[in-house]
């Protein structure tokens, strides 16, 4: 990535995590011709969470308070006999671009655009050894909640109550912010858990993931609760989860992005429940939760083994609820057995 007089500075956190092994708050990877640098406002923790740097990395704290990881990185490198710093542009606040020009006037600043996302989008099994176990985390997560008596008790508390029980089984913390969606929530992308609470008849329709060593996973299943479920659920169901299957069926490595999505979309929108559906089906999952490669109509590019992604189509019908079922994969060849599913959680349509 570097060469001649050239240097990179890495400021994006979880490409710092990627490069260094660690990634402490507001610490920036300085990448020069014959060492890397971590330069950190604070010692280092020790927490898990943050990582542990690889040992050919060097570590550089500021002197004092207040100061600027990015800055004192730019001084490195003048100081190396750099005159070029590529730098990760769509991450830079105008202000922090500003202050490496000012006090760094020697140097030819460069953009590095997307080169270490590009890097992180094929895993390794060690990588994916910590997805699973996120994985394996989240579906137990679920699996007590599901043990547990729902009625009566509101979206909020029951979020609460999933992203503890994450922690409690060895999680960093969840993914993201857990969604818990129930009666005409249900099925609603990203829906914020309010104190509506739930009712028997109800769809429930439940987002979570944990993270484990800094990698994130995510699983999305929908119930009924305590009650058989309706015709129309039980319709609704089959459809989101047949576009779901599709969906899964068609990774592979060398299948277009937009191909995956295709497959998993037309179930649905042959169904009529083209309009407003997601943008994306899926999307590459990581050190972040959303990361390359997107699953969406207009994406360019094709699958390789080793990447891990989610399937998640979902409907909802404004003012009755909806279905979303959600699961991380890891893209792999026939050979191998296919995609490998992650998230084991049953996609039976149970009465809770």
């Amino acid at each position: 990535m570097t060469g001649g007089s050239a240097a990179a500075l890495i400021s994006r956190p979880a490409n710092v995590r990627y490069l260094a092994g660690a990634a402490p708050r507001g610490a920036v990877l300085l990448l020069g011709r014959t060492t890397d640098v971590l330069v950190c406002g604070a010692p280092l923790s020790g927490d898990t969470a943050e990582g542990r740097p690889d040992e050919a990395v060097r570590i550089h704290v500021l002197p004092g308070p207040g100061g600027d990881p990015a800055v004192a990185a730019a001084d490195l490198a003048t100081a190396a006999g750099a005159d070029t710093l590529a730098v990760e542009e769509q991450h830079m606040t105008v202000a922090r671009h500003r202050a490496l020009r000012s006090v760094a006037r020697r140097l030819r600043l460069t953009d590095l655009g997307a080169a270490v996302e590009q890097l992180r989008v094929v895993k390794d099994e060690e990588e994916i050894s910590c997805l699973r176990i996120a994985a394996e985390i989240a579906d137990q997560a679920l699996a007590e909640l599901l043990e547990s008596i729902l009625v009566g008790r509101t979206e909020r508390h029951l979020a609460l109550e999933l992203e503890r029980r994450l922690v409690d089984h060895g999680a960093d913390g969840p993914a993201f912010a857990t969604s818990v969606a129930t009666g005409p929530n249900a099925g609603r992308r990203a829906h914020r858990p309010t104190d509506r609470r739930v009712e028997e008849g109800d769809f429930l329709s439940v987002c979570l993931g944990a993270a484990y060593r800094g990698y994130r996973c995510e699983i999305g299943r929908t119930f009924v609760i305590g009650t058989t479920p309706a015709d129309w659920q039980i319709e609704l169901y089959d459809l989101v989860f047949a576009a779901q299957r599709a969906g899964r069926e068609a990774l592979a490595p060398g299948a277009a992005y937009r191909d995956v999505d295709h497959a998993a979309r037309q179930v649905l929108d042959s169904a009529g429940h083209g309009e407003g559906l997601a943008p994306v089906t899926g999307h590459g999952v990581g050190l972040e939760i959303d990361e390359d490669p997107q699953l969406a109509p207009s994406s360019m590019g094709k699958l390789d083994a080793c990447v891990p992604v989610t399937v998640e189509p979902g409907v909802h019908l404004p003012g009755r609820g909806g279905v979303r079922i959600d699961d991380t994969l890891v893209v792999r060849p026939e050979a191998d057995g296919g995609p490998e599913l992650l998230t084991i959680t049953t996609k039976e349509l149970l009465a809770l």
